[in-house]
């Protein structure tokens, strides 16, 4: 409790379990009757905890009599057809659908991630774990509490709330458990499809590793210690929790996840990856492909002749490897069905496509306009790709390929590397940023990213880059470098 006796922020998660429906007005306890029980064992009664509410946003929020109408309607877990449902009818302002039934929604102004705006916090338990510095940026457990707090009290304003639980991992004996919290449907079916979904059995008892709460329609306060802009996307690793404020693109949850797993998996001994992978059919070889966001990653795994295990994010563990994911995040600048049959005939119900062109009257996108951003995406469910492969498990690899995007015209199309070779490429990570994969990037930018994924790395490269030599040492695996940029 609090000193003044009123109940501590950090009790939403679980007030949210308590008062959790399906969407409609709740026929089982009241809210007080569900405080009471939240409360039991302590001083507070439920109506002092609403008159602290009441107290903390008098400006914008409206009381009446009801306990039950002082809170926010929680649609926990919904169907995909709910969502698409309620965007519908509650952000027409950012969402449509299109001529293929993919609910097009809009992000507002951050049309990319804000790696500047991203922080980890300085606890205990990972300080010594991180490789502090210009891609982690320390944040005190005391700024994080206050946008913890603010995006707490933001999001107990809005009429209703997502609660979305899953899990980060294809592996049942490594998976992570995933509750995002939630105002916008756009991000709550985002989620629902870039994590691998929870069986129904699962759910009643779905106690959650990390939470991720996702204010991102409301600024972070600047004058906090620690703060840069209006946005800011904080992690703390002891709490396994997640605020994000100011920044609406999806993609940054996507990205605190991977992060997450990068600390977790190599804390456990695993080798946490920013890679795509498939298999081979016929054989059941599994290929792993290295590279930043817009360097083909998606593209290369999505093969028609092969089964693909994931586009993106990837653990190589002693018994092989898994996904991370239940979707892939595309890129959609260009898309067309003769040249990526498979990820355009993707885009369709139950898929999100991020800040494209629609047509007004017959819906349809074009996805050759890039004037909203040149990061152009679609998220959809892993099962949408014909040939994938689920669960997204596979073998130890035979080839791990490195991909660079080459701007400058300097590297060769493909190169064979020795073992020295791929660490030095690993390590070095030269590529060049895509355009609008990150805020402001608006040309390619030679870049040297540390594990073709040093955005999302919390250990020092090094500890990633002798992980991956043992790997390959062990398995055999063959190794090239696979230019997707310009050549000559």
């Amino acid at each position: 409790l609090r000193p003044n006796g009123m109940m501590p922020l950090a009790h939403l998660t679980v007030a949210l379990a308590l008062a959790a429906r399906e969407g409609g007005p709740s026929k089982g306890p009241t809210f007080a009757e569900q405080m009471s029980s939240l409360l039991a064992g302590s001083d507070v009664t439920p109506s002092q905890w609403t008159d602290y509410y009441k107290s903390m946003q008098p400006q914008v929020l409206k009381f009446s009599s009801s306990d039950d109408e002082t809170m926010p309607e929680i649609i926990r877990n919904p169907s995909p057809a709910r969502i698409v449902e309620l965007a519908l009818a509650h952000e027409s302002d950012s969402s449509t659908l299109t001529d293929t039934g993919a609910l097009c929604c809009r992000s507002g102004s951050k049309t990319g991630r804000s790696p500047k705006d991203k922080r980890i916090v300085e606890e205990p338990g990972a300080k010594d774990d991180v490789w502090w510095g210009p891609v982690n940026i320390p944040l005190s457990h005391q700024s994080f509490m206050i946008n913890r707090e603010r995006a707490v009290d933001y999001l107990r304003t809005r009429p209703r709330l997502f609660v979305v639980d899953a899990y980060a991992g294809h592996d049942p004996a490594r998976r992570v458990k995933i509750r995002v919290v939630c105002s916008r449907a756009y991000h709550a079916l985002f989620m629902r499809n870039m994590l691998v979904p929870a069986p129904p059995e699962d759910l009643p008892g779905f106690v959650p590793d990390f939470v991720i709460f996702n204010a991102g329609r409301f600024p972070a306060n600047r004058y906090v210690e620690g703060m840069t802009s209006a946005c800011s996307v904080d992690l703390s690793l002891d709490r396994g929790e997640m605020v994000i404020l100011g920044t609406q693109y999806a993609g940054e949850m996507k990205k605190g996840v991977l992060t997450l797993m990068m600390h977790l998996m190599t804390k456990r001994g695993d080798l946490c990856l920013h890679s795509s992978a498939n298999e081979d059919p016929a054989t059941g070889e599994t290929t792993l492909f290295f590279g930043l966001s817009g360097t083909g990653k998606t593209t290369l795994s999505a093969d028609p002749r092969r089964l693909l295990i994931g586009d993106d994010e990837h653990v190589w563990t002693p018994e092989g490897i898994f996904n991370i994911e239940g979707g892939c995040y595309a890129k959609c600048a260009g898309l067309s069905r003769d040249k990526e049959p498979e990820i355009f005939g993707a885009v369709r119900y139950g898929s999100v496509v991020e800040n494209v062109k629609v047509d007004p009257d017959t819906r349809h996108v074009d996805y050759e306009d890039t004037s909203i951003t040149e990061n152009t995406r679609c998220a959809y469910p892993l099962e949408y790709i014909p040939n994938a492969k689920i669960p997204a498990i596979g073998g130890h690899p035979t080839n791990v390929i490195l991909l660079t995007c080459d701007a400058t015209g300097v590297l060769p199309l493909v190169s064979r590397l020795t073992r020295e070779q791929v660490i030095y490429h690993f390590v070095s990570g030269f590529t060049c940023k895509m355009v609008g994969t990150e805020d402001g990037v608006t040309e390619p930018v030679a870049t040297f990213s540390a594990c073709y994924g040093e955005p999302f790395l919390v250990w020092h490269p090094l500890v990633y880059a002798q992980m991956l030599a043992d790997k390959l040492e062990q398995h055999g695996c063959r190794a090239w470098l696979l230019n997707t940029g310009w050549l000559g």
